[in-house]
């Protein structure tokens, strides 16, 4: 009887560590992206694109289409969100033709990681380019 008084305290503790462990440090996010986007001012080419961090504290993140042979670093910060994401999604803002990779958001976490603005975001922001923002379904590995 005293075991079983521990056991639901026990539970939801592992439950509750396996929802953190779905980060970005623990796995790669994957998916195919139709366009061209920028990332810390390097152009990656449209294709099958793997997300994943460089550093422990998923502060890094290597972007990397292997296909084009074209890869970017780009500094993330992440914060922690009210609500957790259905699915796991790449965020992008578009000014004018040009997309920006602006953050992540993993499946089953209430952590989102953004990406800053470069600096050719601001300038066409600052031309006042149209701005609109597009997701897309990525898979987490």
């Amino acid at each position: 009887m005293k075991s079983a008084k521990w056991m639901l305290p026990v539970t939801l503790l592992l439950l509750s560590g396996l929802m953190t462990a779905q980060s970005i440090t623990n796995s790669k996010v994957v998916a195919n992206v139709p366009f061209d986007f920028m990332v810390n001012n390097k152009i990656i080419p449209a294709g099958d694109l793997v997300v994943g961090a460089s550093d422990t504290e998923g502060k890094i993140l290597l972007v990397r289409n292997f296909d084009a042979h074209t890869s970017a670093l780009a500094s993330a910060t992440h914060s922690e969100q009210a609500a957790t994401s259905t699915d796991t999604v790449l965020c992008f803002k578009r000014y004018g033709g040009q997309y920006f990779l602006s953050g992540i958001r993993i499946q089953g976490s209430n952590w989102t990681y953004t990406l800053p603005e470069t600096k050719a975001a601001r300038e066409l922001r600052a031309q006042h380019a149209p701005i609109s923002e597009t997701t897309l379904l990525a898979v987490l590995k």
